[in-house]
This record gives structure tokens, sequence and C-alpha cells, in this order.
């Protein structure tokens, strides 16, 4: 009875020192639009950042093999299969279409961080955001040279802003033991890593 007693005490002073919630509408089910679906999780990953509900959140926007289709932009072709483009213009029109989409979705995600107070500066000042994808090229599925976002200044501890070419052959996890560093935990290897990527 006393270690129940004791558990139900720390749970007494955790809820006194409760984070007030934002007032927002809940959606009722999955959203008709793909686009408000999207913005709906990014809302979600952003108020749980500005309530310090949690500091780490993966949201994986589509999987590699995704054929959703784009209604919204007029894109009735499946995305897997227009990233097999064979260097048809027509199909990388599409999927510089469904390229721009995602990055905007993002930009308003990036924007709500910016414009949200936390301490000397915004969550966004205080972040580590990571945005990519793990093939540069659907159409050879290339897992080389992949495009990938950073933002957020990390408490300081990045320098946003430029443009950083890795060295050929660089695993990504490389970039993760970095940033790892930045968040205080020290490990000296992340699955392929081979060193820390001192340029970020």
């Amino acid at each position: 009875m006393t270690a129940v007693r004791s558990i139900e005490q720390r749970i007494e002073k955790a809820e006194k020192f409760r984070v007030a919630v934002p007032e927002t509408e809940r959606p009722n089910g999955i959203p008709n639009s793909y686009k408000e679906h999207i913005r709906i999780q990014f809302e979600l990953m952003a108020m749980a950042f500005e309530t310090d509900s949690t500091r780490l959140s993966t949201f994986m926007l589509a999987h590699d093999g995704s054929n959703r289709s784009f209604p919204e932009l007029d894109i009735h072709s499946g995305h897997h299969e227009l990233s097999h483009h064979r260097l048809n213009k027509q199909h990388l029109e599409k999927i510089a279409q469904i390229d721009l989409f995602y990055m905007e979705q993002f930009a308003v995600f990036l924007n709500r961080l910016k414009n949200t107070r936390e301490g000397e500066g915004s969550v966004l000042d205080h972040s580590m955001i990571v945005y990519g994808s793990g093939i540069s090229d659907g159409n050879s599925h290339n897992h080389k040279d992949l495009p990938v976002l950073l933002a957020g200044g990390g408490n300081g501890s990045l320098n946003p802003g430029r443009i950083i070419e890795a060295k050929e052959g660089t695993p990504m996890t490389n970039l993760y033991l970095s940033l790892l560093d930045r968040m205080g935990v020290k490990s000296e290897r992340i699955g392929d890593s081979t060193g820390r990527l001192e340029t970020v």
C-alpha cells in the first residue's frame, strides 16, 4: 500500500505543475483533404513542443512506396508511378508540383514554430528539425546525395542559412550523431555512422 500511495503522491505533485494546453478545435475524424490532414499533424507537433509535452517527434508524410494521387493539385497519377519518370517532362513537372506542395506544408509548420515565443526566442530557435527523404531520385532508386533540410537554431548550437555539401559517401547518421551531441546525448556511433558532420 505504501508503494501505491507513493505513486499517487507523485502523480498529484506532477499535476500541480501541468502546463496549460492552448485551446484548439478537435478534428472530427480524418479530414478528406490531404493538405488539411498534414497541417493538423504539424499543428499537433507544434502544440506538443509549445506545451513542452515532448521535445522529440517523428512524422512520416508518406512512405517510399506510396502511390497517392493529388487531386487537390490536379494530379491523378500516383506519386510512386510518377517518381519512375524515365525523364518524361510531364512526370518531372508533376513530381516538382508534389515536392512544392510538401515544402509549402513544412513551411507553415516552421512559421508556426517561429511565431511561438519561448524564453528569449522562439520554439524554432530552440529546435532542430530535420526534413528529407530516403531517396534522391525515384527513377533510379538512388539513396545517395539525399536532399536534407535542417531547420531551427538548436538553442544557439546551429548556424542556419547555409548550404552544406557533405563529402561523397557521408552517411546520414553522421548528421544524427552531430545533433545528438547538441542534445547532450553522448554516443560514439549510430548505425552506419563514420563520425560527426562537423560542418553543421
